[in-house]
């Protein structure tokens, strides 16, 4: 029955492409003719990737099998599933599309991104593998008071989740958009649907085994574009620098920072929120306990480090030959962009591209490998946005069944199947909610939206995550109110900035310019110092007897981070 159920949603999924699709499509996509090629190699890619969501729906049994895999998964293929789970439409479209309308300033999120692997493989890998179980709550609440702390916990994923969804969601429907010919909201409908599928029955192992082939075919597509497009410069970056220069309406200022990032304190805040945030992302960490060990979750975080920062060295190269390549082909331009001959208009290369920034890599595709390359990079990009849409929303689903179900509103009492049908329902709601979010902010950058995960990430879970594993003074109550202001801040200064308030909820100036209450895009650099001062003053200004049996409990929990060994976590006090 399982079976013909899971073939039955399949062809629900599929049918919608086969009625809508067509040549004519509304809004920023302009009309064309639909892509045969390409269409037939996203399809193969999803029916292979439901196949293996029926395989793996066969393995999963428990709440380890749904949530962790069974434990199973070796470093080598944690770390390129990282790596797929991290590859993401912000790192693919998003900074391929930034780069090439700002330049080297499209840099930053690469770094930002990057430079936070470091804080994870020597500070908190090996400790959340030996004290967690399914989440990174696991950690933050091992010595302290369950309720009170899972609950923020699984709030402030929750949070995270539906930001960084928000980005996936973007990618995804503008991707199929393009390549099907549907309406955006329709894409991410169908998009938002399949993911629900792959979580619901194929659980972790499903979704660990479609990030690892989607980073395979992810970097080999990235390679090889990046290498024809660097070859028509004969392999001469400084060649290609030079024309993008040439090419580009802002001329020399790609080359040098200050076109998208325009003051210190921004920039600062971003790379804060990048680097830290990194540590906080809960479908990140929830994937240290898919390793059997502290020392397969350290070869995780090496291997997956490697395959990134080698990919972000193509997304920079793919977003700079766009520069120029892609202005040779006026067909991928709205017809408001090109001149009487022809020709694209200079000062309409960033704002003219049909599709979109976003679209750039997709485009480039196109450029350098015909219908072909395109088919193959279209279903890899989509692949790359549903295998981490399926992590967040694992991530998301566990945080409701795990730590607010079982561990908060059952106090431990609650049975597995319970607990994975408690799962199984978050999923669905959270497909409504990033099928929602992804129609609201269909106009943002994928890699921005992104970072904006990343600082509430950095403000809410880092700090909380990282005191409650080295700082022996810390308390329930401390953990609490940081955890707690870190969140509010970081939200409310995001809702708040120009970013949301002017250029998502419509405020404008006078000249008809968005407009934001306060100059700060990224509030990391208040909201993270905030939730580490107040989880410093409200810990030692607790003297409560709970408070002085956690701080006693620390160096048990000490010995379990450094050896795996010793007892579970605390109960309610």
């Amino acid at each position: 029955m399982k079976r013909f159920y899971l073939w039955g949603v399949l062809l629900a999924l599929l049918a919608p492409f086969a009625l809508v699709a067509g040549p004519a499509v509304t809004g920023e996509v302009e009309r064309q003719a639909i892509n045969v090629t390409a269409i037939i190699m996203f399809l193969v890619f999803v029916a292979g990737t439901l196949g293996i969501t029926y395989w793996a729906a066969k393995r999963t049994r428990s709440a380890k099998d749904f949530y962790t895999a069974g434990g199973g998964i070796t470093g080598f293929q944690n770390g390129l599933a990282i790596a797929g789970d991290f590859m993401s439409a912000a790192s693919f479209l998003g900074i391929s599309g930034l780069v090439f309308a700002s330049g080297y300033d499209g840099l930053i999120y690469s770094i930002g991104f990057l430079v936070g692997w470091p804080v994870i493989m020597f500070l908190i890998a090996e400790q959340i593998r030996n004290l967690g179980k399914f989440t990174f709550a696991d950690v933050s609440s091992y010595r302290f008071g369950q309720t009170q702390i899972r609950t923020m916990a699984a709030i402030s994923s929750l949070v995270v989740v539906a930001f960084y969804l928000i980005a996936q969601m973007v990618g995804a429907g503008k991707l199929i958009q393009l390549l099907f010919g549907l309406d955006y909201w329709m894409a991410v409908v169908a998009v938002g649907a399949l993911m629900m599928v792959y979580v619901i029955f194929g659980g972790m192992t499903a979704t660990t085994w479609v990030q690892i082939i989607k980073a395979v075919l992810l970097l080999a597509g990235a390679t090889f574009m990046a290498g024809v497009a660097l070859s028509t410069f004969g392999f001469s970056p400084e060649e290609m620098f030079r024309q993008a220069v040439e090419t580009h309406p802002k001329a020399l200022a790609i080359m040098s920072p200050g076109s998208l990032v325009t003051d210190p304190v921004n920039a600062i805040s971003l790379g804060l929120a990048l680097m830290f945030g990194t540590a906080g992302l809960p479908h990140i960490l929830m994937r240290f306990f898919t390793v059997p060990d502290a020392k397969e979750a350290r070869k995780s975080v090496f291997y997956a480090t490697g395959f990134i920062g080698y990919f972000y060295i193509l997304t920079f190269i793919i977003g700079f030959a766009a520069i120029v390549l892609l202005a040779q082909h006026p067909e991928f331009f709205k017809p408001e962009a090109l001149a009487a001959d022809g020709s694209v208009i200079k000062d309409q290369l960033v704002k003219g591209i049909n599709g979109g920034t976003n679209m750039v890599a997709i485009r480039l595709a196109e450029a350098v490998g015909g219908n072909l390359f395109l088919g193959f990079i279209s279903a890899v990009a989509f692949a790359t946005i549903l295998a981490v849409v399926a992590g967040l929303t694992l991530a998301g689903a566990s945080a409701i069944s795990h730590d607010l179900y079982a561990s908060v509103i059952a106090r431990g009492r609650s049975n597995e199947t319970t607990e994975i049908r408690i799962s199984k329902i978050a999923t669905f709601g959270l497909g409504l909610l990033a099928i929602m979010l992804g129609i609201a902010f269909e106009s943002q950058n994928v890699a921005f939206m992104v970072g904006l995960a990343f600082a509430i990430a950095a403000s809410a879970n880092f700090p909380v995550l990282i005191t409650s594993i080295f700082w022996g003074k810390m308390t329930t109550n401390g953990a609490l109110a940081g955890g707690v202001i870190g969140l509010i801040s970081a939200v409310v200064l995001t809702i708040l900035s120009k970013a949301v308030w002017g250029d998502v909820l419509g405020h404008v100036d006078a000249d008809g310019k968005s407009v934001g209450l306060i100059a700060l895009n990224n509030p990391a650099i208040i909201s993270m110092p905030l939730a580490f001062f107040f989880i410093w003053i409200v810990s030692l200004l607790d003297h409560s007897e709970q408070a002085k049996r956690e701080r006693h409990a620390f160096e048990a929990q000490r010995i379990r981070c450094e050896t795996g060994i010793g007892a579970e976590g605390a109960v309610d006090h």
